[in-house]
């Protein structure tokens, strides 16, 4: 049976977070919403349209939710050039698709920004497949995002692991049954990331590939 090493990529292989933080709040503060980035950096990890019902509430108008996401969209692209890649982000891949785990990324990015945030990180030999909230009913925290990637890698959740930076992914994985591992290098803090679910939580890629041999890869 297939192992699966399911992946975010904002803020877990990639360095985006302050970015999407900054973009949100822009586009907020152009559509008159004062909603302070501490708020906003919470709510990174969800999709676009669950982020702007989190933050501006269920009875808000929603017709200006298209515009928000567009605006967002803009601002952030101004990045895609630039984008960072996080410590050891492209070794930890090709290090778990050596060992024979089938690699996934796990997204709510559009096409474009997956474009650009796979270029960052730099590993496309190592990436199995890749599962967008485009396709899926549910964006995270529901497990629908991680049954789609388990699908696609032909992995059960009991032989798969899911390494996140977010609140949204330890639920999400914890949701579909799958061992998921933290890491800081997002900004959420440890307490919350195991509340969660998080079985354990490592600074960045690169602390997470100095470990594997005892982590929750280790095991399976």
């Amino acid at each position: 049976m297939e192992r699966a090493a399911l992946f975010d990529v904002d803020g877990t292989l990639v360095d985006t977070n302050h970015l999407h933080v900054t973009c949100w709040w822009e586009a907020m503060r152009q559509a008159g919403h004062e909603v302070p980035m501490h708020a906003i950096h919470r709510a990174i990890g969800l999709p676009g349209g669950d982020l702007i019902a989190h933050l501006l509430g269920d009875d808000r108008d929603t017709s200006g939710d298209d515009a928000l996401s567009d605006a967002h969209d803009t601002l952030y692209a101004t990045y895609f050039q630039r984008l960072p890649r996080l410590p050891g982000a492209d070794r930890l891949l090709r290090a778990l698709d050596r060992d024979g785990w089938r690699v996934v990324l796990v997204t709510s990015a559009s096409s474009k920004e997956l474009e650009a945030l796979t270029t960052a990180i730099g590993a496309d030999d190592a990436v199995t497949a890749t599962a967008s909230a485009d396709d899926v009913d549910e964006g995270k925290p529901a497990p629908d995002p991680i049954h789609h990637a388990l699908d696609l890698a032909g992995a059960a959740a009991e032989r798969s692991v899911f390494v996140g930076d977010s609140a949204w992914d330890m639920k999400a994985a914890t949701r579909a049954g799958v061992a998921c591992l933290g890491l800081l290098c997002g900004g959420i803090p440890r307490a919350d990331l195991e509340e969660a679910g998080a079985r354990a939580v490592y600074r960045d890629p690169a602390h997470l590939l100095d470990d594997l041999a005892t982590s929750a890869f280790a095991r399976i």
